[in-house]
C-alpha cells in the first residue's frame, strides 16, 4: 500500500500578524462598549442626595458625618454651604430643585427654611433645627429629626434624681417658648408638682426675676430660650442658683460641666445618623410623606457629682451608671 503525503501551505506570517491585530482591535472596541454600558447603567441607577447646610460649624458637620455613615453604596452625595446667608440658600435651593435629586438633607434653620421656600416637590429631611413647627416646617414634602428631648423622658429622669420635687421654676420668653411651657405644665400637674414659669422680655430681666423667685423653687429647669440664655446670663444663673442651694436642670452637657446638676441632651452625630436612617426608609418606600418629625431616639445623660455633693443630693447608683458624662 502506497502512502501519499499531503502538504498544506500556510499563509505568510505577515497576514497572520495583520489578522491578529484586527481581532485585538475588534475585541478592544467590544470591551469599550461593554464598559460604557456598565458605567452608564451605574450612573443611571445611582441615587443623588443633596446636603444643604446653614453654615460650616462643628455641630452641623457632626450631624452630616453621622448622616453619611448610614447611607448605602450607590449614593451620589453633593454638599452645599449657605454660609449663614438665607438668600444665597434660596438661590442654591432653586438650582438643587432644577437638578432633581432624590432627596435633600437640610442641616440647620436657614438651610431648612431655604428648602421649604424653594423646594416643594422633592423630599426634604431636616435636622439641627429647634422648634421646627414654629417655622412651618410641616409642608407635605418635609420631615426631620427633632432636637428637643421629649418632655416625658426628662420628667422621668428628674423624678428619679429628685423624688420629692414639689416646686419647679423656669424663665422664658412667651414669644419664643410658650408652647414648650404649656406642655410642661400639662405633664407636671398630674404628678403633684407645681410648675412656676416666669415670663421675661429679654436677658436684662434675668437677674431681678431670678433673685426674687429662687427661694421658692425646689429646682430650676432651663429651657432652650435665647432671650434667657446667653454666655453671660448662663454663668449668672448657675452661680446664683448654687448660692441659693437650688439644683439646675439643663439641656446641654456644657451646662453640667459648668455646674448644673442634671442635663439631658442630644448627640449631634446621632441626630445625623437618625436622619440618615429616615432617609433610607423614605428612598426604599417604607416611609411615605407627609410624615411627622421624629424625636431623638438616643438621649445623653450628664450628671455633676460635685454639685450633688454641695447640694446634699444623693445620686442613685443605677442612674449614675447610665450617665454618659460625669463631672
Amino acid at each position: 500500500m502506497r502512502t501519499q503525503t499531503v502538504t498544506f501551505a500556510f499563509p505568510h506570517s505577515t497576514y497572520i500578524t495583520w489578522a491578529s491585530d484586527q481581532v485585538r482591535k475588534v475585541l478592544g472596541q467590544v470591551l469599550t462598549v461593554v464598559a460604557c454600558v456598565l458605567f452608564c447603567t451605574h450612573v443611571a441607577s445611582a441615587t443623588a442626595i443633596i446636603v444643604l447646610k446653614s453654615s460650616d460649624i462643628a455641630a452641623y458637620n457632626q450631624a452630616i458625618t453621622g448622616f453619611k455613615a448610614t447611607l448605602p453604596s450607590g449614593i451620589v452625595l453633593s454638599e452645599y454651604d449657605l454660609q449663614g446667608d438665607l438668600e444665597k440658600g434660596r438661590k442654591l435651593a432653586r438650582k438643587i430643585r432644577a437638578s432633581d435629586p432624590a432627596l435633600v438633607f437640610a442641616v440647620g434653620l436657614k438651610a431648612a427654611k431655604a428648602a421649604q421656600l424653594e423646594i416643594v416637590d422633592i423630599p426634604v429631611v431636616y435636622a439641627m433645627v429647634l422648634d421646627p413647627a414654629k417655622y412651618g416646617f410641616n409642608t407635605p414634602n418635609m420631615t426631620g429629626i427633632l432636637m428637643e428631648v421629649p418632655m416625658e423622658r426628662q420628667l422621668a429622669v428628674i423624678r428619679v434624681l429628685l423624688p420629692r420635687l414639689k416646686h419647679v421654676g423656669t424663665l422664658y420668653d412667651p414669644s419664643k417658648t410658650a408652647s414648650l411651657i404649656e406642655e410642661a405644665k400639662r405633664l407636671l400637674k398630674p404628678q403633684g408638682s407645681e410648675f412656676v414659669p416666669i415670663p421675661i422680655d429679654s436677658e436684662r430681666d434675668v437677674p431681678g426675676a431670678l433673685r426674687s423667685l429662687l427661694p421658692s423653687f425646689d429646682a430650676l429647669w432651663l429651657v432652650p430660650d435665647s432671650s434667657v440664655l446667653t454666655d453671660e446670663s448662663l454663668r449668672f444663673i448657675l452661680n446664683t442658683a448654687l448660692e441659693e442651694h437650688v439644683p439646675v436642670i439643663g439641656f446641654s452637657r456644657e451646662f453640667a460641666r459648668s455646674g448644673a446638676l442634671l442635663c439631658l441632651s442630644v448627640n449631634y452625630s446621632d441626630i445625623g445618623r437618625q436622619a440618615g436612617q429616615l432617609t433610607r426608609r423614605i428612598l426604599d418606600g417604607h416611609v411615605s410623606l407627609p410624615a411627622k418629625p421624629l424625636p431623638p431616639d438616643r438621649i445623653e445623660l450628664s450628671l455633676n457629682r460635685k454639685t450633688a455633693k454641695f447640694l446634699d443630693i444623693d445620686i442613685p447608683r443605677d442612674l449614675e451608671e447610665k450617665a454618659d458624662e460625669l463631672y
